[in-house]
């Protein structure tokens, strides 16, 4: 098993902090402008066309404290003063859009000094070279950006620190500084990529590629249930797939693996984002419970049992569901009803009669309640790649018929 890379102040996830929700990401949406789709709990899931990150703010997404669950809720942001903004042609500047965002203007002020990363020094991005755009997400500690760096559309996520609650804001720094040293492990084309962060004196900011197709559920609800075709679901599949063989075999968790969490680049492929509350595979006794969200949500997750990677498997076998069905997994109840079920009544989504044998199979195995059943997703990359080519096998045969029936002229 690897061992995490020194990097102070490493948040030790199995130690129970009151009123800690750091490392999860509640955000709502801002602007009339930005799509938005509404599963039938209350979430909501923001972006003006796309980014790196996708946050939901959703009753079904929870934080943990003690015995008790509870929502993060949104008190605004305190208004930092006397920060003045630099927009000359050789500086990074903010847009005219924000010239009274206090949280933009306290990364950009360039009389407050910037620190560099410790132990990674070469992820400290250079603000000169840093635009900040609009702002299509806030929630209770920050907010997320669309920009550039060095000309590259990139997201940016500014988290503001507490001035008068030390303990929070301790906590706060130890989340960033984790968040950074998950993000400069992963190096993957499956993976959003990560560009870089630093820290000032009232804000954190992370600095990631911008996907410009928005989440996976967000392109699902533009389709309106519709399902996706075969070829680019199992395609997207495989994606998936990889990119999670690749952070298990680092022994890493992703713990929120869902579609608002899967990214849709250019060229269609996917990157997985948000591991804010990815953690180290060390022990599992203790492990944060409750942290996901509930549709996804393996079952020893929600009764609070100890788990280990074979939840991101779990979660891998709905996602899988909602790329060959395009529908909202329990659509027609809440997700906290969904959550009862699953524990107390073993439901599952109903599997289409016209489904592939070999894509049932990788639902029915991944989410089956027993996590030793669960495939590796090596053995999932696997199957999924069988699939992939009996689909094209059957395409061509299909074209082969296509073409033998018409009939043939001559010129």
């Amino acid at each position: 098993m690897l061992e995490a890379p020194k990097f102070a102040g490493l948040i030790d996830l199995n130690e129970n902090h009151d009123n800690y929700g750091l490392t999860q990401n509640f955000y709502h949406k801002l602007g009339e402008g930005s799509n938005m789709s509404i599963d039938s709990y209350g979430s909501l899931q923001m972006s003006d066309g796309g980014g790196s990150v996708a946050m939901s703010m959703d009753n079904s997404s929870v934080g943990s404290n003690g015995s008790h669950t509870r929502i993060l809720n949104h008190p605004g942001l305190k208004r930092v003063r006397n920060y003045s903004v630099v927009a000359s042609v050789n500086r990074g500047r903010v847009s005219q859009g924000l010239s009274d965002d206090a949280l933009a203007q306290a990364l950009m002020d360039p009389r407050s000094p910037t620190d560099g990363l410790e132990n990674y020094d070469e992820w400290t991005i250079d603000l000169r070279k840093l635009n900040m755009g609009p702002a299509f997400a806030q929630g209770a500690f920050g907010k997320l950006y669309k920009g550039t760096y060095n000309g590259e559309d990139v997201a940016i996520k500014l988290l503001e620190k507490p001035e008068n609650d030390l303990e929070r804001a301790h906590l706060m720094e130890q989340a960033f500084q984790q968040e950074v040293m998950m993000l400069a492990r992963l190096k993957h084309q499956n993976i959003v990529r990560f560009i870089g962060a630093c820290c000032k004196p009232m804000v954190w900011c992370i600095v990631t590629e911008y996907a410009k197709g928005g989440s996976v559920r967000q392109f699902l609800a533009r389709r309106q249930n519709r399902s996706v075709p075969l070829k680019l679901a199992v395609k997207q599949a495989l994606d998936v797939a990889r990119g999670m063989e690749y952070v298990h075999d680092l022994n890493l968790i992703h713990r929120d693996l869902k579609s608002d969490n899967l990214l849709i680049a250019a060229d269609k492929s996917i990157k997985i984002a948000d591991f804010g509350v990815a953690r180290i595979e060390v022990q599992t006794e203790g492990m944060t419970p409750e942290t996901g969200t509930y549709r996804w949500m393996a079952p020893e997750m929600i009764q609070h049992r100890p788990y280990t990677h074979k939840v991101d498997v779990y979660s891998f076998g709905i996602v899988l569901w909602e790329l060959i069905t395009g529908m909202l997994p329990f659509q027609k109840m809440t997700a906290v009803q969904a959550a009862f079920a699953v524990v107390n009544k073993g439901v599952r989504p109903a599997i289409p009669n016209d489904c592939l044998p070999v894509l049932g199979e990788i639902m029915t195995r991944c989410w089956d309640a027993n996590p030793d059943n669960r495939p590796p997703f090596s053995q999932v990359v696997r199957m999924l790649e069988i699939a992939e080519t009996e689909i094209m096998t059957t395409v061509r045969k299909a074209r082969f018929r296509c073409c033998i029936s018409q009939p043939m002229t001559t010129d």
